[in-house]
């Protein structure tokens, strides 16, 4: 049966760094058989642009009738102006809630060849391998009410609702249990219980669903914590479950660890396994157009899609070590780079993991 991909470019560096994914997905099917069908559409600043919307209606019809979808990046200094329901961000989030996809993976792993490139001290960071599950269509992103307003003394306010139900946090910490049963069977639950009502209500719940899963065991931390340890001691966390807004913060700190956010891929999943991969990065306008941002990101979003919606571990893994080969070579995009490797631009590294992809079938 053929797989079809949604493929949505977006903004900035959203259609280079998914050309070189799409040459990927070419020499899966090519060189190993695989059965995938790819489409484009349009979605985020380039989607107002042609239609007045960043999330026509086309999109949306598109990406029910894939099996898995292909983000690149969205937004840009150029849309930054325009009222916020059409900003390209709300086509982001528009994708995210209409397909109900509430779990956030975002693995931040530091590959031995790119020590060097983190700004924190090799002993710190060595052998890092964190999962970040993040629930991604509750809390204060989409909850209501929320806006700006004029208040009784005149002044203006801007207003955001942070809220969560039982059954949200209920289904999205069965989730992180059960990955944390995959890997080293320890999960941490960031929230702000001490603070928030809401988080105090996460703790609650998290406790409750942890007695289903004797076997994993259940720590808790503050936020702002989170983020000191993060830095200072990242490698004794193995998963950590967040809400929607500390997991964006806390896996853009993680980021770094691992020498560069272009690195790093993510997956937003619904209860079925169908899901979204992108790289958790933005659209870097700064770069675009200009052939040096890192691919790798969004390549590794391939692996992730291939693992954890189309039940494919065999290319999963060879896409993991076309990468892993491309490094071992010595080439480095711009952010990743370091004295004694060798800078190649964005087209030169996505064709250097192809070709180590292809040679894995020798």
């Amino acid at each position: 049966m053929t797989t079809k991909i949604a493929v949505l470019p977006g903004d900035g560096i959203g259609p280079e760094i998914i050309a070189e994914a799409l040459k990927v997905l070419d020499c899966l099917q090519a060189e190993f058989g695989v059965p995938i069908e790819t489409e484009q559409a349009l979605i985020g600043g380039a989607a107002y642009d042609a239609t007045g919307t960043p999330f026509p209606a086309e999109t949306l019809e598109l990406t029910k009738k894939a099996d898995s979808i292909l983000l690149g990046a969205v937004g840009g200094p150029k849309w930054e102006s325009l009222e916020y329901s059409v900003r390209p961000e709300r086509g982001l989030l528009g994708l995210r809630s209409e397909l109900d996809l509430f779990v956030n993976l975002r693995p931040a792993i530091l590959y031995p060849q790119l020590v060097a490139a983190s700004t924190i001290k090799p002993e710190v960071v060595s052998g890092l391998d964190i999962m970040i599950l993040r629930e991604l269509t509750g809390g204060i992103y989409f909850g209501q009410p929320r806006g700006r307003r004029i208040n009784e003394k005149g002044e203006r306010e801007g207003f955001n609702t942070l809220i969560y139900s039982e059954s949200e946090i209920r289904r999205i910490a069965h989730v992180g249990f059960q990955i944390a049963q995959k890997r080293n069977k320890r999960l941490c639950s960031v929230d702000k219980a001490n603070v928030l009502e809401c988080t105090e209500l996460w703790r609650e719940v998290v406790i409750e669903v942890g007695k289903e899963y004797p076997d994993v065991a259940l720590s808790h931390i503050y936020v702002d914590n989170a983020a000191m340890q993060l830095v200072r001691n990242p490698k004794q966390f193995d998963v950590m479950l967040t809400d929607n807004m500390f997991g964006d913060i806390l896996s853009d700190c993680a980021a770094m660890l691992t020498g560069s956010i272009g690195m790093l891929p993510s997956a937003s999943l619904d209860r079925n396994g169908k899901g979204m991969y992108e790289p958790i990065h933005g659209s870097a306008p700064d770069i675009t157009g200009k052939g040096v941002a890192n691919p790798i990101a969004t390549i590794l979003s391939l692996s992730m899609m291939l693992r954890y919606s189309l039940d494919d571990a065999v290319n999963a893994d060879r896409i993991e070590k076309a990468v892993l080969s491309a490094l071992d070579s010595g080439l480095r995009t711009a952010d990743i780079y370091s004295e004694g490797t060798q800078k190649v631009g964005t087209t030169e590294m996505g064709n250097a993991i192809v070709s180590a992809l292809r040679k894995s079938k020798q």
